[in-house]
């Protein structure tokens, strides 16, 4: 079994709605329908709660409040689940649902 990352994308000013709000019921189903595969995953909080850390070319760092990119769609929670391969994390990717879209990506492991 392998390890992928699903990122959940939505529009900001949906999730400026939802803030606060419990678990959806579309995501409480597909959490209870998916349980075995579900590693973990959370909610973030608004994208305008982030901080981005960029190195400066000088060996230093420039911080700065936001996202690395302003958009519309912003990343807005994740899952972390186990599947066989692509084909059925991608499967359970579909069932999330989430507002915009969702990205699927392995997690690579190195020891």
């Amino acid at each position: 079994m392998s390890k992928y990352l699903i990122l959940i994308f939505q529009d900001e000013a949906v999730a400026r709605q939802a803030e606060g709000e419990s678990i959806s019921p579309g995501y409480q189903e597909f959490m209870q329908r998916r349980n075995g595969s579900l590693l973990s995953g959370a909610a973030l909080h608004p994208a305008s709660t982030a901080t981005s850390i960029r190195r400066d070319g000088s060996g230093g760092f420039s911080v700065t409040d936001g996202p690395f990119a302003e958009s519309k769609e912003v990343l807005g929670g994740y899952f972390l689940i186990e599947a066989a391969d692509l084909d059925e994390a991608l499967e359970i990717a579909k069932e999330v649902p989430a507002g915009v879209g969702v990205e699927v990506r392995p997690v690579r492991v190195v020891s």
